[in-house]
């Protein structure tokens, strides 16, 4: 696997190093052994499936509040889609930060988010999907999320205005970081 760093510190491209013959590739997607050796989290306690059925679905941007935080590692499946990390740790050189990168099943790319960072997707067609592999259980009480909009954040997505998106998502408050 190759691990391709972003500006937020724990948070990566994983790309995969393909072996190809006259039949197609195969690749490892996931190694325990090269996930601790790059200091990530290879626990997963929950693999999740977002079936989004239009494009400019805005889903984020969420993350778990201590002790429940959750590294995950995203992948689109189906379609395609716009994933954007904001970095929430106040420790961080990067707090505040937030990066962005497209995936599609033709990229054979994941993205690794850590703990303390929040995530969120504006899907790019129609019927994507999203697979998310969870270091943590799910636990409601701890779920948090901030307004994907908020100005101070200074996300930039590819759309004005997402087409879809949660009365919840579109309620969380402002970042009062």
């Amino acid at each position: 696997m190759n691990f391709e760093p972003t500006l937020i510190p724990g948070a990566y491209i994983l790309g995969l190093q393909r072996h190809e013959d006259d039949r197609g590739f195969f690749a490892r997607a996931w190694c325990q052994r090269e996930f601790e050796a790059h200091g990530l989290t290879p626990r997963v306690a929950q693999v999740n499936i977002s079936q989004n059925r239009h494009r400019h679905t805005l889903r984020g941007l969420h993350y778990q509040a201590a002790p429940h935080e959750e590294d995950k590692v995203l992948r689109c499946t189906r379609g395609s889609a716009h994933f954007v990390v904001l970095d929430l740790r106040r420790e961080s050189p990067a707090y505040r930060r937030n990066i962005s990168v497209t995936l599609s099943p033709a990229s054979h790319r994941m993205l690794y988010v850590p703990k303390g960072c929040a995530n969120g997707f504006l899907t790019l067609e129609d019927d994507t999907e999203i697979l998310y592999l969870i270091s943590q259980f799910y636990a409601p009480g701890s779920e948090r999320g901030l307004r994907w909009n908020d100005p101070a954040l200074r996300v930039v997505w590819p759309v004005e205005e997402p087409a879809v998106i949660s009365d919840k998502d579109r309620n969380w408050p402002d970042f009062r970081g």
